[in-house]
């Protein structure tokens, strides 16, 4: 049976891995992303590929006003959300916290808490009016120990697994399900964009060991909500076989 899938921060990494994983099931998909040109390429070759339908919406999940104007503006039938992934976030800067920037520090917090919380705020009620759901909030190692330099970015990770948390508790009586994903290292976009766009730098990131892929978390999530209706993951955490934790890696 087809679902309606809703994926915060399709244009790359987790998110645009997700799309593909779940358009390969045959499922509709509403993608989310601030770049409009990767989003449309990206909703073009979903539907050539998979004949799937697709709706993409270009926003910021920053903007409040932003993300409940388009969400509200979904047609009818697709406001019928089966899964929300809540994947958008970043890291940015990579600094002790006497020498940290403040703009990297409020980037990570309007986009890794409040951009997942506004959201869910838009998509939650129609859950409810649906009497059924499943949010997806993509976590961190980094939520569960904090490593040096870590600082901001670790606990902008440490409050979606709270939130997740809290979350679980607040929509159980609505039979909506809550689960975190939690990956550890993985190779994608994320250390470029912490990196302020130095490429070199970020690969240096994942020198010495075999990082995880965006596909392999793609691959959990949509498992994730392949369980029977009585069976909820509440918090999977994974990392590749040379990560033990948020900051001890084995590197060749």
């Amino acid at each position: 049976m087809k679902k309606i899938i809703f994926i915060t921060g399709a244009t790359s990494g987790f998110g645009k891995a997700a799309a593909y994983r779940f358009a390969k099931e045959g499922n509709n998909l509403i993608i989310t992303g601030r770049r409009n040109d990767r989003l449309l390429e990206l909703s073009a070759n979903l539907k050539k590929e998979f004949s799937t339908e697709v709706i993409s919406l270009n926003f910021d999940v920053r903007n409040e006003s932003e993300v409940n104007t388009h969400i509200n503006a979904l047609p009818e039938k697709w406001k019928k959300i089966d899964v929300l992934v809540n994947n958008a976030g970043l890291a940015s800067g990579l600094d002790p916290i006497q020498d940290g920037d403040t703009n990297d520090w409020n980037k990570m917090i309007d986009t890794n808490i409040k951009g997942l919380l506004y959201v869910s705020n838009a998509i939650i009620p129609l859950m409810k009016e649906n009497a059924a759901g499943h949010i997806i909030n993509i976590g961190s190692t980094a939520g569960k120990e904090v490593y040096p330099n870590g600082n901001v970015y670790c606990a902008t990770k440490h409050a979606v697994d709270a939130i997740t948390k809290g979350m679980r508790i607040d929509l159980l009586p609505l039979g909506i399900k809550v689960t975190q994903i939690a990956p550890g290292a993985a190779d994608t976009e994320f250390s470029t964009v912490r990196f302020h766009g130095d490429k070199k730098k970020a690969d240096q990131a994942y020198e010495g060991y075999q990082p995880m892929l965006a596909e392999d978390i793609a691959e959990l999530i949509y498992y994730s909500t392949t369980l029977p209706n009585h069976l909820c993951i509440n918090d999977l955490v994974v990392t590749s076989l040379a990560q033990a934790n948020s900051y001890m890696i084995h590197r060749k």
